[in-house]
């Protein structure tokens, strides 16, 4: 007998192995239609999977979260199956499910050009009409090399030659007279699949990730359970277009980049006016919070890298120069090792700790020309760092005091959706399984008791000397940003020699907790661009307010209002030009000016201003005392007395 436990409770029983699709069909027909696939003890198998002993089986169907990465999956096999059908002689080699999409390389000698993506689209359609079955065989490996050299599949060749042993059998995928190498699973049919798809882009891509290697064609796509799904799901990259932090920092004339420092932010005057602001805001955070702020050298010698363990986990993406007499440094990928050698100048007692240090320090990290974009992803950028250094008794609780900084930095910036992914031992770590035993507990502790219970669990992620917190906010248009950290360590003050003294006169190691709140200052300088779609909140807006005169005759009465506004702190420019009123308005709007304050004769003759608000076609007519006194209380930070 056979018995299945299923996700209600309830077990139903057979005398013989049983497969996905009899049990679906044993509950009702409605589930048996839906079914695309199930899981078995927790993994996904294919609906056709025999069952030989008993378990705990749940059906998957197009409403569960897990049939997205099936649909996507199909979805690419079935795009390889239309290209090669259109373009015969074209080889595929590697086509997996990404986030929100799929995409496939292919060796193809003439390239793909945009117009043939629709026709790509009409084949897929016309495949998922035929309702093909999707079969799992097993074929000896050399019986497959021999099948796909036959065809002139040299690169699936190579994928079986190099990563599947000698002796093992190859799980192959079958959709009517087209066939692929894939462990799966599937669903059971092309026409599964449905029709909510769309191909997105082409572009290129180095064979197996190597720029040695030669350059294959990459086609994205995008799958979706739901026709409503795909629309919501354009919809946002249409939203995201329009809020390219790249293309509105061109508008706003807040930064560039240039090949001669590629990955590294050249700020302009209104960008660097940005990327104060987010720095006053955090050190008057800090300073609040009685943190320290220190700031160390940039470039530090091999040794120092090699003892904290950073140059065996880091070393490849380390920028490094040698002097003459031959010391080799690296430029600081991380601020950890420089903090640590602050604090251990001097004796601590166990009576000032917690000590809280943090820095914002600058750091280079080498990325891949490929994956550089904008303020996202750079290999020059500043961290605002803190490292907390207590006992063990008091980590918990010290958790707990930067998981509230972070959730409240967040709200004052707009984000309200924050998750928290934790993050426990990697494979590859330093320290003992005691020592990583005690940090997961505390940290998981330190979120529950403060009714963070829902946060997900990220296995293996942690870091290699201790676990993790990551919070991750959620923007206006429902995209997820990976920001703060939180790390607890005890193994780095070890390698470093960190202690301090106890009540009984002896030496401890303390607890090191490593903590981000931004995380990189340029990538969140990003993100609030692209949040905002470069509408920033008054307090944080490089350009707060532009005083325009209709005529020329006004000049001297507009340069008085932008004195009054300076002098009340706000960040004024006047517009002097001989132009029209409406360019000017125009014009500014487009740079995301908050607020135009427009000065006529009947204002200057009066000592009123006509402010206009960004996106709003109204202006209000107000007192110049008045007015200032409004926009300097908009204009305040979030952090008041």
């Amino acid at each position: 007998m056979v018995a299945i436990s299923l996700p209600d409770g309830s077990v139903r029983s057979f005398d013989h192995p049983v497969s996905g699709a009899d049990i679906a069909a044993d509950i009702g027909p409605g589930l048996a239609k839906a079914a695309l696939a199930m899981t078995v003890d927790g993994e996904i198998k294919d609906l056709t999977t025999p069952i030989e002993a008993d378990a705990k089986v749940s059906l998957i169907t197009g409403r569960d979260e897990a049939a997205l990465d099936l649909l996507r999956h199909d979805a690419a096999h079935v795009m390889a199956q239309a290209v090669q059908e259109l373009w015969p002689g074209t080889q595929v080699t590697i086509g997996p499910a990404i986030e929100n999409g799929f995409y496939y390389d292919f060796a193809k000698a003439e390239p793909f050009v945009p117009e043939d993506l629709p026709k790509i689209e009409q084949r897929m359609k016309e495949i998922v009409k035929r309702d093909l079955p999707i079969v799992r065989e097993v074929w000896d490996r050399d019986q497959a090399m021999k099948t796909f050299d036959g065809i002139g599949e040299k690169y699936k060749v190579e994928i079986i030659r190099d990563i599947i042993p000698e002796g093992e059998e190859i799980s192959i995928y079958r959709q009517g007279d087209w066939f692929d190498v894939c462990r799966g699973p599937h669903l059971p049919s092309t026409g599964k699949l449905g029709k909510h798809f769309k191909l997105m882009k082409i572009a290129g891509a180095y064979w197996r990730g190597d720029s040695n290697n030669e350059m294959l064609q990459r086609i994205y796509g995008t799958a979706w359970a739901t026709k409503e799904q795909l629309r919501d799901y354009l919809h946002m990259l249409e939203e995201a277009e329009k809020r390219d932090h790249r293309r509105l920092g061109r508008e706003m004339d807040l930064f560039h980049f240039q090949e001669e420092a590629p990955g590294a932010v050249f700020w302009h005057p209104k960008g660097w006016t940005l990327f104060r602001a987010l720095i006053d805001y955090m050190r008057a955070r800090q300073e609040r919070a009685d943190y320290v702020e220190i700031s160390t050298p940039s470039v530090m010698e091999r040794t120092l890298w090699e003892k904290s363990g950073h140059w065996e986990k880091f070393g490849e993406n380390m920028f490094l120069t040698k002097t003459e007499d031959d010391r080799l440094f690296a430029l600081k990928p991380m601020n950890c090792p420089g903090g640590i050698q602050v604090y251990k100048q001097g004796i601590t007692s166990y009576r000032d700790l917690p000590r809280r240090i943090a820095e914002f320090g600058k750091v280079n990290r080498y990325e891949p020309s490929g994956a550089l974009h904008g303020l996202m992803r750079v290999r020059e950028f500043t961290q605002d760092d803190a490292h907390i250094f207590c006992t063990p008794e008091q980590m918990e609780e010290e958790c707990k005091i930067v998981v509230r900084l972070i959730m409240e930095i967040y709200a004052d910036f707009g984000f309200e959706n924050v998750r928290i992914k934790f993050s426990d031992r990697p494979e590859k770590r330093i320290g003992s399984d005691e020592t990583w035993d005690f940090l997961e507990a505390s940290l998981k502790n330190a979120l529950e008791h403060m009714g963070y219970d829902d946060y997900s669990h990220n296995p293996g992620e942690g870091a290699f000397y201790g676990p993790k917190l990551e919070f991750v906010l959620r923007d206006a248009i429902g995209r997820d940003w990976q920001c703060g950290t939180l790390q607890v360590d005890m193994t780095l003050p070890e390698r470093l020699d960190v202690h301090y003294i106890d009540e009984a006169g002896e030496k401890q190691r303390p607890v090191m907790l490593h903590r981000a709140l931004f995380g990189s200052l340029e990538r969140f300088a990003g993100i609030l661009i692209e949040n905002y779609a470069g509408n920033l909140p008054l307090w944080l807006a490089p350009t707060q307010v532009v005083v325009a005169p209709i005529t020329n005759e006004l000049d001297g009465y507009t340069k008085e209002v932008a004195a009054v506004m300076r002098a009340a702190g706000l960040r004024v420019e006047t517009d002097l030009r001989n132009e029209k009123i409406n360019y000017k308005i125009r014009e500014h709007s487009h740079a995301k000016v908050p607020v135009i304050a427009v000065v006529g004769g009947r204002e200057a003759e009066n000592r009123q201003v006509a402010l206009r608000r960004l996106g709003g076609a109204e202006q209000e007519v107000l007192a110049l005392e008045e007015a200032v006194a409004r926009l300097k209380d908009e204009a305040a930070s979030p952090l008041k007395d």
